[in-house]
């Protein structure tokens, strides 16, 4: 099939539930891998820290090489903690920078910034998402991503003393709860105002591998609701994990799409949304550390097609990919979605 459409012509219609020439394909996480690295001429770690490096893996890979509807950045969620004064860790080039020391513990009453957009990462990946919208923004749609508030909270007193306070005081968590979403509201506002087309919000936390759906319900979902509407443009709201009992409650965040891995029940989520009237677009939900990872181009393709006989709408890897996928890999979800 030959496109009529452009990547961002297509995804616009795809996230409204409107025809498309073809099945959007796009990768609502990070898709910079080692070989994708190579043939731009941009590379980690030094890509975290420049902005026209960044933009130029993001930008270029995904638009130009692997052809995707969207594009993105940055590629890990641990720039508002490094705002927020947490020590980072370096992954070199072949891994995302992670938390080395938390700046609070769980009786502290953190204080959100001034000066928050200027510290750290966070300027760099505006910058990139400016420099992005300006060559590609007329071809594909340009996201900016962002922590989810509940996710943002973790990163600032660690896993372990979140979750044990989450249940024994609850509300010592309150303050980082509030801290996470005035940091990711900023950002994604900064993203914006530098031309961003759409936010991804990344709240890996809030999956049901960590919490429980009354713990999402009550601490987690909220807060997207509140951003999501704050932030007043179409949100992909990714979460990992097994989501089949909080379906609708995503649906419920006002989010244009959301993205979902192998673990969810694609049927049931399209049955239940049906019945409730919801066209939320489901985005996925091809596995990133399975055959996206390890299988062939074709093996690809297949899963894509199979993607969209289970009622997905818009293809993408259902989390982050690994940095060691094959580029001929990436670039076959876009060839499945073709021949689909």
């Amino acid at each position: 099939m030959s496109d009529t459409m452009t990547g961002r012509e297509r995804l616009l219609k795809a996230l409204k539930g409107e025809p498309t020439d073809r099945p959007s394909v796009i990768s609502a996480c990070q898709y910079a891998t080692y070989e994708l690295m190579d043939a731009v001429g941009a590379s980690w770690p030094e890509a975290h820290r420049d902005a026209e490096l960044m933009a130029t893996l993001s930008g270029k890979g995904g638009a130009e090489v692997i052809g995707l509807d969207a594009i993105r950045a940055p590629y890990c969620q641990t720039i508002e903690a490094e705002a927020l004064g947490a020590k980072i860790k370096s992954g070199g080039k072949t891994h995302i920078p992670s938390i080395a020391e938390h700046p609070y513990k769980v009786d502290d009453v953190p204080e959100f910034p001034d000066d928050f957009l200027t510290r750290g990462r966070v300027p760099v990946a505006v910058k990139a998402v400016s420099l992005m919208k300006e060559k590609y923004g007329d071809q594909v749609l340009v996201m900016g991503g962002i922590g989810g508030p509940f996710s943002i909270a973790n990163s600032l007193i660690g896993i372990t003393p979140f979750l044990k306070a989450m249940f024994k005081t609850p509300d010592k968590i309150q303050p980082f709860l509030e801290m996470g979403y005035q940091a990711a509201l900023t950002f994604g506002k900064a993203y914006i105002e530098a031309g961003a087309d759409a936010i991804v919000i990344e709240d890996m936390m809030a999956s049901l591998d960590m919490i429980s759906p009354k713990n999402y319900r009550q601490l987690a979902q909220p807060y997207e609701k509140k951003l999501i509407a704050e932030l007043g443009l179409p949100v992909i709201l990714h979460i990992c994990g097994k989501l089949d009992k909080v379906m609708l409650d995503i649906a419920d965040t006002g989010c244009a799409g959301i993205s979902v891995e192998s673990a969810v029940n694609i049927p049931a989520a399209k049955a239940a949304y049906k019945e409730k009237g919801i066209r939320l677009p489901i985005i996925g939900d091809i596995s990133p550390s399975g055959v996206l990872l390890n299988g062939t181009p074709d093996e690809i393709k297949d899963a894509v097609h199979d993607a969209l006989a289970r009622g997905v709408d818009i293809i993408s890897p259902g989390c982050a990919a690994a940095p060691s996928t094959p580029l001929a890999n990436l670039k076959a979800m876009v060839e499945g979605a073709k021949d689909a």
